[in-house]
């Protein structure tokens, strides 16, 4: 298995994860506000506990994946950035790309980490697989997440839909 890095930024440590994240990690996703725009329902323990041995194993087959995010000055684990190939069924196809994502607790919303810890994990990802597409698939409703990914330098490609739900693919 690869090396997991360990990211700091000015406020933040993004690094692997580890089991003793799993409660936060549960509770992170079954708040209704953070799944709003992932899929709309909050997740029971164990749809958690399969999208968490999902984020571990990315790294496995594709040499990248999520990293937990915790707050340097508390040690709070917060939520997670980095990327999947999720092989999803859309159109146009994002397969073969480094897709971007990021989710953080409520109470960290509004305060620019998720801008700062994307931009980490993509000069990461930058100088791991330079040739790598970044993309991004966010739901047209979301606006805090369509604003971040904006800044980071991601343009909208298409609109499509996934799942019943309008999406706006980009790409950086």
């Amino acid at each position: 298995m690869p090396s997991i890095p360990t990211l700091e930024t000015e406020r933040l440590v993004l690094r692997p994860y580890r089991r003793d994240d799993f409660p936060a990690y549960v509770h992170l996703f079954a708040d209704a506000e953070v799944t709003r725009f992932i899929g709309g329902v909050p997740f029971s323990r164990e749809q958690a506990w399969a999208r968490f041995l999902r984020q571990i194993g990315m790294w496995h087959y594709f040499g990248f994946g999520f990293f937990a995010i915790q707050e340097r000055a508390t040690g709070t684990f917060i939520g997670e950035a980095g990327f999947h190939d999720l092989h999803r069924v859309i159109t146009p196809s994002i397969e073969g790309t480094m897709e971007t994502g990021w989710a953080l607790v409520p109470p960290a919303h509004g305060q620019g980490y998720a801008t700062e810890a994307v931009a980490a994990a993509l000069a990461w990802a930058k100088q791991s697989f330079p040739t790598l597409r970044r993309t991004c698939l966010i739901d047209v409703s979301n606006k805090a997440s369509l604003r971040v990914a904006t800044k980071l330098g991601f343009r909208e490609v298409a609109r499509t839909v996934y799942h019943g739900a309008t999406v706006v693919i980009l790409e950086r």
